[in-house]
């Protein structure tokens, strides 16, 4: 497995070795000790998620204040501009924002600890997004960031979508701005 550190120190890049022949081809997608070995990390994943979104569909930016969750995150059909926000208060980074292209094709995979927000936007006709997470969904300590606050700056490639806008929930579209949300120590 191939790691890459982002600009983010902590959210990394992750690229299987895949094994192609003219049957096809195979990964192993996931292995606790291979993870541990690349990531330094050794989470215990107690949960997996999947999602099917449709074009232009922005998911996020969630994060749980408490029970916080690290996730590792795949497209398995699709294309998606994956995003973490660093909500650390003692991070160096905090505030700041890393954006990864993840897709069937590329195969990469994104970790990105507990004490960042996530979110996506599909770029592709649809995307099925598939998660392993480190802790239980728990809506009581759910929280969204506002996927467009103009301190974050992100830069989603809304160019490529042909739309006004993207399709966000009412949930989102009400997420709190950096400046006001509830962060990490």
């Amino acid at each position: 497995m191939n790691v890459t550190r982002t600009e983010l120190p902590d959210v990394l890049v992750l690229e299987p070795n895949v094994f192609e022949d003219s049957r096809g081809w195979l990964f192993e997608s996931y292995n606790a000790r291979t993870f541990r070995d690349a990531t330094g990390s050794d989470p215990s994943f107690v949960q997996d998620n999947q999602s099917h979104s449709r074009h232009g569909v922005l998911r996020g930016l969630h994060y749980q204040i408490r029970q916080a969750q690290g996730k590792l995150i795949r497209v398995t059909a699709g294309e998606i501009f994956d995003v973490a926000v660093d909500l650390r208060r003692s991070s160096p980074t905090f505030g700041r924002w890393e954006g990864i292209v993840l897709s069937a094709a590329n195969r990469r995979m994104a970790w990105i600890p507990p004490g960042f927000a996530h979110g996506f936007l599909v770029l592709s006709d649809a995307a099925d997004v598939l998660y392993k997470a480190s802790d239980f969904y728990a809506p009581q300590h759910e929280r969204t960031l506002a996927w467009d606050d103009p301190a974050l700056r992100i830069g989603w490639p809304l160019e490529r979508l042909r739309l006004d806008a993207p399709i966000v929930s009412p949930k989102d579209a009400a997420g709190a701005p950096l400046s006001s949300a509830e962060t990490f120590e």
